[in-house]
C-alpha cells in the first residue's frame, strides 16, 4: 500500500540556520545585486533553487569516505577508487578527472571544436554551448518538436529529432567531429531521453562515422524515468540502465555536482585512444596530473560514494516524487510549468504566465527577481537571458523562456516546499503587475551570470 506521503528515506544529522529576511530587505539587496540572483549574498536567500549543481547534502558514507582519501600527488589509490566506481557505470577506457563539468566540456572541445566544425545535441545547455561557441565552432540543437511545447506530455521531450539529426549530418558530411546527448534535456525543463531514442542516435551516428557522446549529468534521474516510462524497463535495476545508455556513446562528460552527489567535480570519459591523450594533456596544462585533475583525494571518494548512493531506488523514488510534489501543486494553483515534471527541478513557464512581457523584456528574469522579493526563493531564468545574445551580437528571443526552480539533493523537507508553494502562488496572483527589464551591462560569453539590469517603467 502507497501512502501520500513522501518521507526522506534519510534522517538529517546536521543542520545550517536560514537567515530570515524582510520584503524590503529583499529588495533592497535585490537591486544592488543588479537584479540578478546570481549576484545575491546567499544568506540573503531562505530557499536556494537556483541550481542542484554542487548544493546538495552529502550523506554520512560520503563524509566518511573524505576521511579516507589520499593526497599523493600521483598515483593516489583515491583515483583508483573514483575510477572504478565511474566504470561500474559508464564502462569507458579513459576516465579523466576534472574540478567540475565544465572543466571536462572545455578539454573536449578544445581539441575537437573549432571554425567551421558544427556539434548537435538535444539542447546543449549553457556552459557546453558556450565552451563550443568559444573555439569558433556552432553549436545547434535538434531536439524533438513536443520538446519546444512546454504543455506536451509527451514522456521524453527530451529526445532528439532523428531525421533531423540524419539531415544535419549529410549536409555537413566532414564538419561535425561529435554529437552529444543531454540525459537528461536540462534547458528543456529536465526532460528524459528514451533508452529507443538513444539507440536510433547511436545508428544514425554509425551510418555518418560520427562518434557519440554523453552529457550525462543527471544520468540516474533519466533513467529512473526510462524505468518508469518506457515499454520493457519496467522493474529492471537502475545501475543496468544505465550501463545500457553509456554502452551506447563513445565518451561522456559529466558534472559530478549533480547526480554523482558531489559539492565538486567531473570527469571526462571515452574509448579513443589518441583523443584521451591530447586530453590528458590539456588537464595537465589547466587542471592537474591525470590522477587527480584538479581535485582532491578526498573529492574523489566521495564521488565514488555518491555513484553507489545515487541508483538506489528509495532515494530516486523519492527525488522524483517529491519534485513532482511542487509542479502538481503549481500546475493545481494555475502556474503553468513545463510538463511532464523533470526530476531535479520545476520550470515555469514565465512566458505562458507573463503574456504582457515580451521575450526581449525579460519574462524569466522578471518572475524570478519577482519570487525572491516576495518569499526569498532564489531561482533561475533559463531562457532570452541565458541563451538569446548570439556569438555575432544579435540577440533573438529563445525557443523557451522559463524559471527553473532546481531542488538540491537530500536539502530541503516538504515543509520548504510547501512554503516555495505558497510564494509561487502569491506571485501568480499579482502576475500582471510584474514589468520587464533592460540589460544595461554584460559581458560577451555567459551573460546570464554577471549581467546587470534595471527595470522597465510601469
Amino acid at each position: 500500500m502507497e501512502f501520500r506521503t513522501i518521507i526522506e528515506p534519510f534522517r538529517i544529522q546536521s543542520v545550517a540556520p536560514l537567515k530570515m529576511t524582510t520584503a524590503q530587505h529583499r529588495r533592497e539587496a535585490v537591486a544592488a545585486a543588479g537584479y540578478n540572483l546570481f549576484n545575491l549574498h546567499a544568506e540573503d536567500v531562505l530557499i536556494d533553487l537556483l541550481t542542484d549543481s554542487g548544493t546538495g547534502a552529502m550523506s554520512r558514507d560520503q563524509w566518511a569516505a573524505i576521511q579516507h582519501g589520499d593526497e599523493s600527488y600521483a598515483g593516489s589509490p583515491s583515483f583508483d577508487i573514483f575510477r572504478t566506481a565511474v566504470q561500474d557505470l559508464f564502462p569507458f577506457k579513459h576516465v579523466i578527472p576534472t574540478h567540475q563539468g565544465r572543466a571536462a566540456e572545455k578539454i573536449l572541445f578544445t581539441v575537437l571544436g573549432g571554425s567551421e566544425k558544427t556539434i548537435p545535441s538535444n539542447t546543449h545547455f549553457d556552459t557546453t554551448r558556450a565552451n563550443i561557441e568559444y573555439t569558433g565552432a556552432e553549436a545547434t540543437d535538434l531536439v524533438i518538436a513536443e520538446g519546444r511545447d512546454p504543455a506536451s506530455q509527451h514522456p521524453f521531450k527530451g529526445n532528439m529529432d532523428i531525421a533531423a539529426l540524419d539531415a544535419y549530418l549529410t549536409r555537413n558530411a566532414g564538419k561535425v567531429p561529435v554529437v552529444m546527448m543531454t540525459i537528461t534535456n536540462n534547458s528543456g525543463g529536465g526532460q528524459p531521453v528514451s533508452l529507443g531514442n538513444l539507440r536510433e542516435v547511436r545508428a544514425v551516428c554509425d551510418k555518418h562515422g560520427v562518434p557519440l557522446f554523453l552529457d550525462a549529468c543527471r544520468f540516474a534521474e533519466n533513467a529512473w524515468f526510462i524505468r518508469q516510462r518506457e515499454p520493457g524497463q519496467q522493474g529492471r535495476a537502475v545501475a543496468d540502465i544505465v550501463r545500457d545508455m553509456a554502452a551506447l556513446a563513445d565518451g561522456m562528460t559529466m558534472s559530478a555536482k549533480k547526480d554523482p552527489m558531489g559539492n565538486i567535480g567531473g570527469w571526462l570519459a571515452l574509448n579513443d585512444d589518441a583523443i584521451a591523450e591530447q586530453c590528458r594533456n590539456l588537464l595537465i596544462l589547466t587542471e592537474g596530473f591525470p590522477t587527480y585533475g584538479g581535485l582532491a583525494g578526498r573529492d574523489l571518494e566521495a564521488l565514488a560514494q555518491g555513484l553507489k548512493e545515487v541508483v538506489d531506488h528509495d532515494y530516486l523514488r523519492y527525488r522524483i516524487r517529491s519534485t513532482a510534489y511542487l509542479g502538481e501543486a503549481l500546475l493545481q494553483s494555475g502556474i503553468p510549468v513545463v510538463q511532464p515534471i523533470g526530476g531535479h527541478a520545476v520550470y515555469l513557464d514565465a512566458r505562458a504566465l507573463l503574456p504582457h512581457i515580451p521575450p526581449l523584456q525579460y519574462p524569466g528574469q522578471a518572475l524570478a527577481v519577482a519570487l525572491y522579493e516576495a518569499g526569498g526563493i532564489r531561482g533561475c531564468e533559463i531562457g532570452t537571458v541565458m541563451f538569446g545574445r548570439h556569438p555575432d551580437g544579435s540577440e533573438t528571443p529563445a525557443a523557451l523562456d522559463l524559471v527553473r526552480l532546481a531542488i538540491p539533493r537530500r536539502t530541503y523537507t516538504q515543509s520548504h516546499i510547501d512554503y516555495v508553494i505558497e510564494v509561487c502562488q502569491q506571485v501568480g496572483a499579482n502576475a500582471k503587475a510584474l514589468r520587464g527589464y533592460r540589460i544595461v551591462a554584460e559581458p560577451k560569453q555567459l551573460r546570464h551570470f554577471t549581467a546587470r539590469f534595471e527595470p522597465l517603467a510601469g
